[in-house]
């Protein structure tokens, strides 16, 4: 049996959101891989450190009811249970042995930021990313990794923006897949 061609897109999702599912949409559709592991940070260290973040075990529920339907795509608690800071490096480790490639699958707006990533050196010795655009993040490789540019049309979405709107329906009903509007309350965390 051959080894999987995996896409690895991880993530906060706080709250996973329409821009998210377009991006695995446009991977699945891209021919280039048998599965996308999406994982879920347990720890964020880049943003847990600035902001609350809703707990894991709920953006993990929301990541299944927002992604689970997508072709090829797999969600995964792996990095909420390893525990600690979430560095996309270990993930990488953990999945190589099982598969043929990875390509972790990034953002233009994260994409400009790999070089700063922990085990940055090692991971761009591990991967070939695949780059989706974003409106006002030009596409470019950082230095020392191999990238390719992912088709689609761009998304001018964030989580960001899509917190600000949780006591707006209608602008929800426009940002998030509606089986995740339900569970969209505000953390009391």
């Amino acid at each position: 049996m051959a080894l999987p061609r995996i896409g690895l897109f991880g993530g906060t999702f706080d709250p996973p959101h329409l821009g998210h599912v377009a991006a695995l949409e446009a991977a699945s559709a891209s021919g280039r891989f048998d599965v996308i592991v999406v994982t879920v940070a347990g720890d964020p260290y880049r943003k847990s450190s600035a902001r609350l973040v809703r707990p894991a075990a709920e953006r993990l529920a929301l990541a299944h009811l927002a992604f689970d339907r997508i072709a090829l795509v797999e969600v995964s608690d792996r990095e909420i249970r390893r525990g600690g800071p979430s560095y996309t490096i270990d993930t990488v480790r953990e999945l190589r042995d099982g598969a043929a490639s990875i390509d972790l699958l990034v953002g233009a707006d994260a994409a400009a930021s790999l070089p700063t990533w922990h085990g940055a050196a090692e991971l761009a010795t591990l991967v070939t990313v695949g780059i989706f655009p974003r409106p006002g993040s030009a596409v470019v490789s950082p230095e020392g990794f191999t990238c390719y540019e992912l088709s689609m049309g761009p998304v001018d979405l964030s989580s960001t923006v899509v917190r600000t709107q949780l006591d707006d329906q209608a602008a929800l009903e426009q940002s998030v897949p509606t089986e995740i509007i339900p569970l969209l309350a505000p953390s009391t965390e």
